[in-house]
């Protein structure tokens, strides 16, 4: 009987492994699996080199790459794809085995390379991932550390494949509700630009050769026109320059700790800004508790996740309160930054021993009232637009067509 060496992890997470004689992997785990251990790697002695890592039976890529750079869309297949295999029973390192031979991403490719040869020389799942924050986030690490721990992977990476799909579905739907008015603009800006650039100075060299003194709205646009031309690359220079010293100032903490305040405090906008922060952090607080991660450490993975720093304070202040005992609504109240009814929510959920449900609601009530306004600013541009490049252009026109009425009005006489 052929035998095998094995690399598991007990419920407490601790590594172990051996040598057993089984009739072929299969069998081996699920002998493994009978005694509560979570099989991290099955190789037959004839595959394995001097480290425990594979050297003959490797497969090959069929597929070419098509990027380079790992995008949302391949963590989320890459997710799906794990959870599905690791439910039917697929060991880690094999299912990483088969999804990296589809895997679209060139550097995804080489991380999951590299997740396979840390696995194989005894790490776990986790402590792979934890070697590439440039991939994996620390939500991703510490739901997978999570799943090792309860024996329970394969139900945590589907819980995090729902919160990748639910925010991938969410951004969609902010990209669609905002091309139309950004595709507008641009029209309406280059409609202008055009008219500044071509058509005015045609108008403007042939009231030249006329005896006739030009209204001041036809001055004035000719002015313009004319100043656009001569400065024209002066323009585009100190746009391009004020727009790299704006992202420059803004990747500093303070510049950019300013800048979410200023968007905070917009008159309208400012709340849509201000519910965008809100649904990502009632995303990731359901996801994490509903994966059995303790509230500290759910705040705490949070606050590094979450992606804005004014709402990364107010979390550490939350967690700093949570910490000395205090619940979990109390903070969220006394932070200013929540709305009543998420604070009165995360109080029922807390009361009644269901928080991370409470949070699903928080997050789909937010995400639909992101949708509204999205909806009804896209409704409320187009004609917003449309208006003002009536008057702009119809200005335009006007002042190129008053001296020829004045024209036509003295040949009458």
């Amino acid at each position: 009987m052929p035998k095998f060496y094995y690399i598991a992890r007990d419920k407490t997470g601790s590594k172990t492994s051996g040598t057993e004689e089984a009739s072929g992997k299969e069998e081996l785990v699920d002998r493994l699996q009978a005694r509560d251990l979570i099989v991290i790697n099955v190789l037959s002695q004839e595959s394995q080199g001097p480290f425990g890592s594979p050297v003959e039976g490797q497969m090959k890529r069929k597929f070419k790459f098509r990027h380079y750079r790992v995008t949302n869309n391949d963590l989320l297949l890459f997710c799906q794809q794990l959870a599905t295999l690791l439910s039917a029973g697929v060991t880690i390192l094999k299912s990483l085995e088969i999804i990296s031979q589809q895997i679209a991403s060139r550097k995804f490719y080489n991380t999951i390379q590299k997740l396979k040869k840390d696995m194989e020389a005894g790490l776990g799942f986790h402590e792979a991932m934890e070697k590439h924050p440039a991939v994996f986030s620390e939500l991703w690490v510490n739901l997978v550390e999570s799943g090792e721990a309860s024996g329970n992977l394969a139900i945590v990476l589907n819980r995090l494949a729902a919160y990748l799909q639910r925010l991938a579905d969410f951004r969609r739907k902010l990209i669609n509700a905002l091309i139309y008015p950004i595709i507008l603009m641009f029209a309406a800006v280059g409609a202008l630009l055009f008219l500044t650039i071509r058509i005015i100075p045609t108008f403007a060299e042939l009231f030249k050769g006329l005896n006739v003194t030009l209204p001041l709205l036809t001055r004035m646009i000719i002015a313009l026109s004319s100043f656009v031309r001569s400065y024209i690359i002066v323009i585009i220079v100190l746009i391009i320059t004020s727009f790299y010293i704006f992202r420059q100032y803004t990747a500093t903490k303070e510049g950019r700790i300013r800048y979410e305040r200023f968007k905070f405090g917009l008159p309208v906008f400012g709340e849509f800004f201000r519910a965008l922060v809100v649904e990502r952090f009632s995303s990731e607080m359901s996801t994490l508790v509903e994966s059995g991660v303790p509230i500290l450490y759910s705040l705490e993975i949070t606050e590094h996740s979450v992606g804005n720093l004014v709402m990364s304070e107010i979390i550490h202040r939350i967690k700093e309160d949570v910490r000395e005992g205090k619940s979990l609504s109390q903070p969220l109240q006394k932070s200013g930054f929540f709305e009543p009814m998420v604070v009165q929510m995360v109080a029922i959920g807390e009361e009644i021993g269901e928080l991370s449900p409470m949070f699903k609601r928080i997050n789909v009530f937010y995400q639909e009232q992101v949708e509204t306004f999205l909806t009804r600013f896209t409704s409320m541009f187009e004609p917003f637009m449309l208006i003002f490049m009536g008057i702009v252009i119809g200005l335009m026109v006007i002042g190129m067509f008053l001296p020829i009425f004045q024209l036509s009005q003295i040949g009458a006489r």
